[in-house]
């Protein structure tokens, strides 16, 4: 258009602002606003590729539609431009929208230049405020980068721009569908976006990745990608907390199901990195308000079959009952409760055969605002460590069996929850959120840093149980491969029941998540979710199997790989026999999934 065109006898054009594939922009004027100089608007003149006009009709329809939404939201938030009008002449289309006076983003990040963390902290808040409203709405960006972000003049606020949305109308084809051109831009798009598959998780995508670009100052398309897992490599260009880079990360990660899922969701967890205002409070409740916003890396990192191991036949070593307790274990000052409950014994089909009424001694710890930690008395005893050659779907590692003596200890009547993670360390780092969840994406380092806190707090000496301990605990004087019998089910355990079962059992639902904690039966030591929900870091070293382990329920710390950690327990995402008693898997005490959490043990004279 030249400039001195007047559209509608109203909007007359000033001057070309910018021009793309997909059409120009032009400043304008609204002859229209009895007001001297007139009001400045902005217009962009969309012309759809194909002339055909049948294309040109769905082009409109998808105008009309797109132009609906933004007049919604418009109306939202202040700091969306509003629309003020939409129309067609001779086959084009154009948008008036509200002039924003300020400059856009790129003016600010660019190639070179590297920002404060505290800033991009502040700039990410602000974007994610605005995108969340959008997102309140359903709807997606989906071009989200410098360019369409501007900085209001007179206000300093950000002002989103440019919905990607309508330049679906630009690409419609023969057919009435959008070509297979993906809306976005390269860096900032997603794999799922790229693929025109795009979600509210692609947005927050895109501003992770203007973060990143906000504190290396490398653009994002010229960053490495780590060939084996997808995943962005940026860290070595900046150094940033460690909390900071986790958000970071969870909001780039190459599966979509593993990022924040929304723009709130992301906003929720760069508002709590902000410094908390200095506490005057006595060190032991200052303790309660540090801590690290964990974030996680996907299941493709962990790899299809969680566990690896050989079904080596091996001598079996006759289990041995229960003991009594080794010693008398007083919780002073805190009186011993007494915990009523009833176990369920189920056959190879599943089916419940036995219900039992059982009762177990437990202290109930106090960490304040209403949270409270049930540890169960564990009673001493000696028990067969490890699976026999005729149990199904075992693993080399999990032999020799041999006899352990395990001393009695108190361990947490559940998973650690969200709510418990953070009395203590003041974040949660959690996917799956829920205050009585079970806390995950939590490492090993950040489990034993909770236990030295917990410490602190209650002065009793809180720690991972050694993976003796745990098997002895899980087990409560059963010998079968779960602690209810043959085989488990969906209503008993939370894990992937659309697997094959385990023993004669039929499938059941998969729930693709934790389910809060003592939602299922308890073993006999009242414990709850030994199997399932998420999986258990243990104080262990890895070590492929039993040869020259202690024998006195100690953790094994020394030999074997102490690069990696033992887990127990399997979670929601596992197949039954990774649930089984038995069962060893391992990590990096750095790695943190969705998959991973922690219980606590404590020995108390």
């Amino acid at each position: 258009m030249q400039v001195g065109t007047i559209l509608r006898n109203r909007y007359k054009i000033i001057r070309l602002l910018g021009s793309g594939g997909f059409g120009q922009t032009y400043l304008a004027e609204d002859l229209d606003i009895p007001s001297n100089p007139k009001p400045k608007c902005v217009v962009k003149h969309l012309r759809p590729q194909n002339r055909d006009p049948g294309v040109i009709q769905v082009a409109q329809n998808l105008f009309n539609r797109e132009a609906e939404v933004l007049y919604r939201l418009g109306n939202l938030h202040n700091q969306i431009p509003k629309l003020f009008a939409h129309f067609q002449e001779g086959g084009e289309f154009y948008l008036v929208q509200e002039f924003i006076d300020g400059e856009d983003l790129s003016k600010e990040i660019f190639t070179g230049k590297c920002f404060e963390e505290d800033s991009v902290k502040q700039l990410l808040e602000e974007i994610l405020e605005v995108l969340a409203v959008v997102h309140q709405q359903n709807i997606i960006h989906r071009d989200i980068k410098p360019a369409n972000l501007m900085r209001r003049r007179h206000d300093g606020k950000i002002i989103l721009i440019d919905f990607g949305a309508v330049k679906e109308i630009m690409t419609v084809n023969a057919e009435g569908h959008s070509d297979t051109v993906a809306i976005g831009s390269p860096g900032y798009m997603p794999n799922e976006q790229a693929a025109r598959q795009a979600k509210l998780c692609s947005d927050v995508y895109a501003v992770g990745m203007l973060g990143i670009f906000a504190l290396t100052g490398i653009q994002p398309q010229q960053l490495p990608i780590d060939p084996t897992t997808g995943e962005v490599i940026w860290r070595n260009w900046t150094k940033v907390s460690l909390g900071f880079a986790r958000v970071l990360d969870k909001m780039v990660l190459y599966h979509f199901s593993q990022r924040y899922h929304s723009a709130a969701e992301a906003l929720q967890a760069v508002s709590q990195l902000k410094p908390k205002p200095k506490p005057s409070l006595p060190r032991r409740e200052v303790l309660k308000t540090l801590g690290w916003l964990g974030a996680g890396v996907g299941l493709t990192v962990v790899g299809g079959k969680l566990i690896s191991g050989n079904s080596d036949s091996e001598p079996q070593i006759p289990s041995t009952t229960l003991e009594p307790a080794v010693t008398q274990i007083t919780a002073t000052p805190t009186s011993l409760q007494t915990l009523k409950f009833e176990t369920v014994t189920v056959n190879q089909r599943g089916d419940i055969t036995k219900r039992q009424n059982q009762e177990a001694k437990y202290f109930v710890e106090n960490l304040g605002n209403g949270i409270t930690l049930e540890m169960v008395q564990i009673p001493g005893g000696t028990f067969t460590m490890g699976s026999p050659a005729t149990e199904a779907k075992r693993y080399s590692s999990e032999s020799p069996q041999r006899q352990v003596k395990v001393p009695a200890f108190f361990m947490g009547r559940y998973e650690v929850t969200q709510d418990q993670y953070q009395a203590i360390i003041g974040s949660n780092p959690s996917n799956f959120k829920g205050g009585k969840r079970p806390v995950e994406q939590v490492s090993w380092n950040e489990a034993v840093e909770f236990c030295k806190r917990l410490s602190q707090q209650t002065g009793r000496k809180y720690r991972l149980p050694s993976e003796a301990e745990w098997e002895y605990a899980c087990r409560a004087g059963t010998t079968t491969p779960f602690y209810f019998g043959e085989t488990i089910t969906p209503t008993l355990v939370n894990f992937n029941g659309s697997a094959t079962p385990y023993a004669s059992a039929p499938k059941g639902i998969y729930r693709e998540e934790t389910t809060e904690v003592g939602n299922f039966p308890p073993n006999a030591f009242g414990l709850y979710d030994m199997h399932g929900n998420v999986w258990e870091w243990c104080e262990d070293n890895w070590h492929d199997n039993y040869q020259g382990a202690p024998t006195d329920g100690s953790a094994w710390l020394t030999g074997g790989d102490n690069s990696r950690r033992l887990l127990r327990g399997g979670s929601w995402f596992n197949n039954p026999e990774n649930c089984r008693s038995a069962n060893r898997y391992r990590s990096s005490p750095d790695d943190r999934f969705i998959i991973i959490g922690f219980r606590v043990v404590v020995v108390v004279a």
